[in-house]
C-alpha cells in the first residue's frame, strides 16, 4: 500500500508559477513510477507528467517546456513545477503511483495503482 497526499495548489494569474508536491508513504514508494494527471470540469482525465523509478521523465504535449516533474526519494516526495501557467491549465491535479516497467504505460491512468485526493489549480486570465 502507498498513500499519496498532494499539496501546493491554489489560484495564480496567467503567466505565473506553482509547485505541486506529492508526499508518498507506505511500502517502498521509491520503487514506483509516479505520475501527475489533471481533470477539468466536463473533460476527461489528462496525462500531465510521469517519472519512472529510474528517473526517466515524460510529459503531455500541452505542458512540454513549461512543466517539470522531479522526485526526491529521500523525502518520498514528487514535485511538479509549473511555469508559464495558462487558464487552460485550470484543473484538479492528482498524483498517482504504480509499478510500471515500460514507459509506454506511464501515460495511462489504468497503469497506476494508487491515487491521491487531488489539489485544485486555478489560473486566472
Amino acid at each position: 500500500q502507498v498513500q499519496l497526499v498532494e499539496s501546493g495548489g491554489g489560484l495564480v494569474q496567467a503567466g505565473g508559477s506553482l509547485r505541486l508536491s506529492c508526499a508518498a508513504s507506505g511500502r517502498t514508494p521509491s520503487a514506483y513510477a509516479m505520475g501527475w494527471f489533471r481533470q477539468a470540469p466536463g473533460k476527461e482525465r489528462e496525462f500531465v507528467a510521469a517519472i519512472m523509478s529510474g528517473g526517466s521523465t515524460y510529459y503531455g504535449d500541452s505542458v512540454k517546456g513549461r512543466f517539470t516533474i522531479s522526485r526526491d526519494n529521500a523525502k518520498n516526495t514528487v514535485y511538479l513545477q509549473m511555469n508559464s501557467l495558462k487558464p487552460e491549465d485550470t484543473a484538479v491535479y492528482s498524483c498517482a503511483a504504480g509499478r510500471i516497467y515500460f514507459s509506454d504505460y506511464a501515460t495511462t491512468p489504468r497503469a497506476y495503482n494508487y491515487w491521491g485526493q487531488g489539489t485544485q489549480v486555478t489560473v486566472s486570465s
